[in-house]
């Protein structure tokens, strides 16, 4: 299976439009997915996006509760109520969706941070912090100082 690995900054064009990074067009491709799905991030300001390999994980996850249940209902609300499928241009741009620059404080750069089945955009001044908050957390985990370089 296709991972969406590594980060990338893209600047947005005077059109509103950014470029997702090649590779995670490639993990789309793989799983023929045409377009990308969007949602708020329930825990930080950012946002979600991906293919079927994302909507698989929400559906596994909403699959956990009464599909009448107000857990299930109010899940199914924030996940997919709220999402979004912007479509990609021939070149692989969407133009960046106001919702998202309101949830995420983007205005001209987008970090693309890839997680595995997904990825996230972030404004690049935000993610600073929340890398020294994954730092500190893996640090607790593991027992051991996880420094700059990753190590």
């Amino acid at each position: 299976m296709e991972r969406f690995l590594g980060r990338q900054v893209k600047r947005i064009d005077a059109k509103g439009r950014v470029s997702i990074p090649a590779p995670f067009r490639a993990v789309l491709a793989a799983e023929r997915f045409d377009g990308l799905f969007c949602l708020r991030s329930l825990t930080h300001p950012a946002v979600d996006a991906g293919g079927a390999a994302l909507l698989a994980s929400i559906e596994t996850t909403l699959a956990r509760h009464d599909p009448f249940s107000t857990e299930h209902t109010e899940l199914a609300a924030l996940l997919f109520g709220q999402g979004d499928g912007p479509t990609l241009d021939t070149e692989g741009r969407m133009v960046m969706p106001d919702w998202i620059r309101e949830a995420t404080g983007i205005t001209t750069e987008v970090l693309f941070v890839g997680l595995g089945t997904r990825f996230q955009m972030w404004a690049p001044e935000h993610f600073a912090a929340q890398e020294a908050r994954a730092r500190a957390t893996v640090s607790r985990l593991l027992g051991t100082p996880v420094g700059e370089n990753g190590r």
